[in-house]
């Protein structure tokens, strides 16, 4: 396996990749990166296609989708699967409306109990702390 195909080690996919070792190993164990022969008394070698396979799993985590996603976007990309992967997307992208909605709830939440502080004068109990001690109410508004 000396052609340049398969050129680089795992610390060489590493630097190419921008990932930590320990990460590709994490990946191999998952299943989501294939874990090359090790050539009898040699090292394990790496090529473009294992940095296309990093590159499109660090993407789709910052797309939000989980491991177990990945694997399954994995599964769907010889390319006749197109309908199936719009359905995980679809599902994806709901989650992450979800999301932002709760923490839109959140922040009106927050902002409701700065502006308390903030109209607060005197030597009085905080607002925020007397909030959350209060819990219920404010949990609520938040979710």
């Amino acid at each position: 396996m000396s052609d340049k195909a398969n050129a680089i080690t795992i610390g060489g996919l590493a630097k190419a990749a921008k990932v930590h070792v320990e990460t590709i190993r994490y990946y191999q164990r998952r299943g989501l990166l294939p874990e090359p022969q090790r050539p009898p008394g040699g090292i394990r070698r790496y090529g473009d296609a294992d940095i296309d396979r990093l590159t499109f799993v660090k993407t789709a985590q910052q797309l939000g989708f989980s491991l177990d996603e990945i694997s399954d976007l994995l599964r769907l990309e010889d390319g006749t699967h197109c309908q199936e992967a719009s359905t995980l997307a679809e599902h994806k992208l709901r989650d992450v409306r979800e999301k932002i909605e709760r923490l839109e709830k959140i922040e009106n939440a927050l902002g409701k109990m700065v502006d308390r502080c903030h109209a607060q004068q005197g030597n009085i109990s905080c607002p925020l702390i007397e909030s959350l001690h209060e819990g219920v109410s404010t949990a609520e508004d938040a979710r």
